[in-house]
């Protein structure tokens, strides 16, 4: 079976080595495993319980909401801004997770990973995901964890999609996701 993930980046920079990654998973998914990387999130504007009615949701929000709508799963990448998850990955979650119990991203497994300059390669910030994706009605993939430190000298010269360690641990991390979207269809 054919899983469908959708990978969310917290990250805007275009040089950002969180979306080198999601590059990195998408240009190594194994057979069976389709990614898509969402574009666009930097459009979509701050959740907003007013605007969320009928008629009246922005259309970048809209957009978000019905890509998210036809995954199989979610892989979230996070660096960590001031000791957790960038505002821009935290709105997608508030947006994918309305109406509450029946959003886009509720009952679908979502695992996190990411890279960061600090030692400990975003650990904070990914933890912090984790708990609102999963407040949100995701099936948080708990034991699925890759947090790469020193991203900005581990990454200076080499695409994370070129580190033969990095392709390892994303292969592995694509596979459970791939088992967990499996039994949930």
């Amino acid at each position: 079976m054919s899983v469908r993930i959708l990978a969310l980046v917290g990250s805007l920079r275009a040089g950002s080595h969180n979306r080198q990654l999601a590059e990195a998973a998408a240009k190594h998914a194994p057979s069976g495993v389709d990614i898509e990387l969402f574009e666009g999130l930097a459009e979509v504007p701050f959740y907003n319980e007013d605007t969320d009615v009928e008629g009246g949701v922005p259309a970048a929000a809209a957009r978000l909401r019905e890509v998210a709508g036809q995954a199989d799963a979610f892989l979230l990448f996070s660096p960590e801004y001031n000791g957790t998850m960038p505002a821009v990955l935290k709105n997608a979650i508030d947006w994918l997770s309305r109406p509450y119990g029946v959003g886009a991203i509720s009952g679908k497994p979502v695992a996190v990973v990411g890279t960061a300059f600090g030692q400990y390669g975003g650990v904070w910030a990914q933890d912090d995901a984790r708990k609102s994706v999963g407040i949100a009605g995701a099936v948080v993939l708990e034991d699925v964890k890759l947090s790469i430190p020193g991203s900005v000298t581990r990454f200076a010269d080499t695409h994370p999609a070129d580190d033969a360690e990095v392709v390892t641990a994303l292969t592995e991390v694509l596979g459970k996701v791939h088992s967990a979207a499996s039994a949930a269809a």
